[in-house]
């Protein structure tokens, strides 16, 4: 870290990046953790906006989608929860027995989100007859009401989604964005007429992800997760990963197929075309703020954040140089160049605080502003402005072509943070030693090193899978959804195989 950075009192991103991230979080004035509830932080206006402009671009693709946004109510009902838990428990049975869940019955169990939600077992000073719940997620809530809604195969497919705040007692150390106890959170659910069906909804799902990621200039690993770390409701979950710093994953979306599992539960079921009633089979996509503890971690530097264009409350901000006896008024032509780049549809703060330029540059690099425009006399005189990028180069740019000059250099910034984060993200991910059995006893024939995720062609049994976490003290992330191009032999078994396995550290 530079003497000008440790004097400011930013930790080293790359040295300190677990005291970076907390620093940088408050330091730019996107929440404040002095509420007197631990995991529930404070939105401050800064971050509030940048979460609401991801939730936009969320939005868009919801619509483009054929998605209808709804609001349920915050509390549940215990007895939904007794509903969701028997079906989970009896679905977890199944799996770990391998039998085909139908032949068990619902046994009451604790299981699901029991103990992680926050009662609410009083209304004033009377004792409630059936406790209630914040939502942990809505399945029990929506699937409730769906029956209601869904009759014919006319009806289907429904794809209805929302943006709302969740609720987990989270017990594990907490951290703004990546771990907290109220979560802002979307999630999509959606009914269809079969498995097929189904199945190309988390199709879209995927390509979903991947548009908005690019927008995030997020790099992600999209993996389908080993069976042991698949929610018991669900037939399979696809995970989405995205990459810090330390080489370590957070999980930022999931896509979870329930073929009619939740349906037979919930009795959800339609008139078919020949006259009869059939099950339908569900999906739910889910995000949550992670997204920008994501952003926070990946992009930012020793300065502070660096936030994308796309979602940057502050795209452009203008400093004018206030200078005593100056004849030209740059408060005054920075308004009027603000109000012409508000008019091309930027976001654009004007500074016109008497500070030192220093001052007002140091505030905005920590918020991660990605343009900043000098505007001084001189500049003035000569009819331009002086641009600066916070990836890092400088330029003056014409008055007369403002507004097309600032959207090229936001497209150059966007650009730069995606191929920043496409070189971290192959230099992080490396092929995982080779593993050999001597004596007895399983080794790596070389180094598991931290920071490090690790990808290999895997088709061996859960007790293979088991030796490999063990020895190199890394999880399964599962099937990356782009498997190699040509078979290779397993690391365990030898036996040709195609499937890509990421294993990694995560939060």
């Amino acid at each position: 870290m530079s003497h000008d950075k440790a004097k400011r009192g930013i930790p080293s991103k790359n040295d300190q990046f677990n005291e970076w991230y907390p620093f940088i979080v408050e330091a730019a004035d996107l929440v404040d953790k002095r509420y007197p509830i631990k995991g529930m932080d404070v939105w401050r206006p800064y971050g509030w906006k940048a979460m609401k402009l991801i939730d936009a671009l969320t939005h868009i693709e919801m619509e483009n989608t054929g998605h209808e946004e709804v609001n349920f109510p915050l509390l549940i009902p215990e007895n939904l929860l007794e509903k969701e838990n028997a079906l989970v428990a009896r679905l977890k049975r199944a799996r770990e027995e391998d039998v085909d869940p139908d032949s068990l019955r619902m046994d009451e169990e604790e299981a699901g989100f029991k103990k992680e939600v926050y009662w609410v077992k009083h209304a004033g000073q009377n004792e409630l007859d059936i406790p209630m719940f914040l939502r942990p997620t809505s399945e029990t809530a929506m699937y409730t009401m769906f029956p209601l809604w869904i009759r014919s195969h006319k009806d289907l497919p429904l794809k209805i989604y929302q943006m709302v705040n969740t609720f987990r007692y989270e017990t594990k150390q907490t951290r703004s964005f990546i771990r907290v106890r109220e979560i802002h959170f979307f999630e999509a659910h959606t009914a269809h007429i079969d498995e097929d069906d189904a199945t190309q909804q988390i199709k879209e799902d995927l390509e979903i992800v991947d548009r908005l990621m690019h927008e995030l200039c997020l790099p992600v690993i999209k993996a389908k997760r080993p069976v042991w770390d698949t929610f018991p409701g669900a037939w399979y979950t696809i995970g989405i990963d995205a990459i810090m710093p330390n080489g370590r994953t957070l999980q930022v979306a999931s896509c979870h197929h329930y073929r009619d599992q939740w349906a037979k539960a919930f009795d959800i079921s339609y008139e078919n075309i020949d006259a009869e009633q059939s099950y339908v089979h569900q999906t739910t996509y889910g995000m949550s703020e992670r997204l920008l503890g994501a952003i926070v971690g990946m992009h930012g530097d020793d300065s502070g954040l660096i936030m994308p264009p796309s979602i940057a409350p502050i795209q452009v901000v203008l400093c004018p140089m206030i200078r005593k006896n100056a004849t030209a008024d740059t408060i005054s032509v920075a308004n009027e160049i603000a109000s012409t780049l508000r008019k091309s549809g930027l976001r654009v703060k004007v500074d016109n605080r008497d500070l030192h330029p220093g001052q007002k540059y140091y505030d905005w690099e920590i918020k991660g502003v990605p343009l900043r425009l000098d505007i001084g006399p001189r500049d003035i005189e000569q009819g331009t402005a002086f641009a600066a990028k916070r990836t890092g180069g400088k330029e003056p740019i014409p008055l007369s072509n403002i507004a097309n000059d600032c959207l090229r250099l936001l497209q150059q910034v966007s650009e730069e943070l995606r191929e920043r984060a496409h070189q971290h993200m192959e230099h992080v991910i490396q092929p995982l030693p080779q593993i050999s059995k001597v004596e007895g006893e399983w080794t790596f024939e070389g180094e598991i090193l931290d920071g490090h995720i690790y990808e290999l062609a895997f088709d061996g049994s859960d007790a293979h899978a088991e030796i490999i976490e063990r020895l190199g003290g890394l999880s399964f992330l599962g099937d990356a959804t782009e498997p190699y191009e040509n078979s290779r032999p397993c690391h365990m078994t030898g036996n040709p195989t195609t499937r890509r396995v990421l294993l990694s550290k995560s939060y």
